[in-house]
């Protein structure tokens, strides 16, 4: 019996040594990733895990070569990746994916290049400076199936997908107010670099200031909590109290989505006494507060005492935005809700909506 046994070990030994390279399991290719654009700053999220394994960042395309000489020399990665413009890094190195690390202005022009070569794109928060422009790209997207990703960061908090799970499972009871809270002292207060606050603080390459650089953040979690349901109107109040520092760009903004059943306030401020990215979300019966990336407050009745838990991050790959790129792009992962192309597209259109509100003083109803 023994002697049986470790006969049929040997054979199926024997049948792997035997086997073709092709056919043994191995680690997938590193999906080549190209960066358009170095001046806005989230892009040391990326120069700084290019190491990781998952993607390999072939070409950077930026014109400025003083900003690209001291991003590389950073992070320790060779000028020879620096093409100075994007139509030459895309001829020259073929990448897979393309992220927009430019203004936000810039983001039609990337899709433009990348979509017909069939690249895929992720650009960072928002995705589009106007409706206009995101309904370019989108058609450019399905006219030649790639996908047009949009990052934010509190995309892979956990805490947001824990009050999202509460929403859910109905444990707070029907959603009645969400609440979100996002920004900081201001860019020129917190020190971001000259080439980042030129195009943030310019009204055409950004948009606007920050009612497109922190409203969206509560635009895109709000359209997630309400499973994609338009808002009948939007309303929206802007200010500029710090003219003198921001003299183009609001400073300060708070928006009112208006539901059937609930509402959505969006506090989004270049006037914050210390940064932050928080969402509180009220329903019938309880609460949640998502205070930052790891913790969250739950309360449940009138009686409950509030209780702080501390929650585990997301799954892989929606813990990170390129291992996620890397997974969709290969099929492995389908895309998640807050970063996909129909839930930004709604976000751009309420983002118009309230800068038209703030402009004419009155409330915008959204179309049905």
């Amino acid at each position: 019996m023994l002697k049986t046994l470790l006969a049929v070990v040997l054979l199926h030994v024997l049948s792997l040594v035997g086997r073709p390279a092709a056919a043994q399991t191995s680690p997938a290719a590193p999906l080549r990733v190209g960066v358009a654009g170095l001046t806005h700053t989230h892009v040391h999220g990326l120069l700084g895990r290019a190491q990781r394994g998952d993607i390999v960042i072939v070409g950077i395309a930026e014109p400025n070569r003083a900003l690209a000489e001291r991003f590389t020399k950073e992070h320790g990665l060779p000028m020879s990746l620096v093409y100075s413009s994007l139509a030459e890094m895309l001829a020259k190195t073929k990448p897979q994916a393309v992220t927009a690390f430019g203004s936000i202005y810039e983001h039609l022009a990337v899709v433009q290049a990348c979509a017909p070569k069939g690249i895929h794109v992720m650009v960072e928060k928002p995705l589009a400076v106007s409706l206009d422009h995101a309904r370019q790209m989108a058609a450019l997207a399905q006219q030649y199936h790639i996908h047009l990703l949009t990052n934010y960061e509190t995309t892979w908090y956990g805490s947001n997908r824990r009050a999202y799970q509460l929403v859910q499972e109905h444990a707070l009871g029907d959603i009645r107010k969400m609440v979100a809270h996002d920004g900081h002292q201001g860019p020129q207060e917190i020190g971001v670099n000259q080439e980042f606050l030129a195009w943030l603080t310019d009204p055409v390459q950004n948009g606007g200031g920050a009612l497109p650089d922190f409203g969206c953040y509560g635009a895109d979690l709000m359209t997630w909590l309400m499973h994609g349901e338009r808002p009948i109107s939007v309303t929206a109040s802007a200010l500029h109290i710090k003219p003198t520092i921001y003299p183009k760009v609001e400073d300060d903004v708070t928006i009112l989505l208006t539901y059937p059943k609930a509402q959505g306030i969006i506090e989004a401020s270049w006037n914050w006494p210390y940064a932050r990215k928080d969402l509180e979300v009220y329903g019938q019966t309880g609460s949640v507060v998502a205070l930052d990336r790891d913790h969250v407050r739950v309360r449940r009745t009138e009686k409950d005492t509030a209780q702080d838990q501390t929650v585990p991050p997301p799954p892989a790959p929606y813990d990170e935005p390129f291992a996620y790129l890397a997974a969709v792009v290969r099929g492995t992962a389908p895309e998640d809700v807050l970063s996909s192309l129909a839930t930004n597209m709604l976000v751009v259109e309420i983002l118009d909506a309230a800068r038209q509100s703030a402009k004419e003083g009155k409330t915008v109803l959204l179309p049905r």
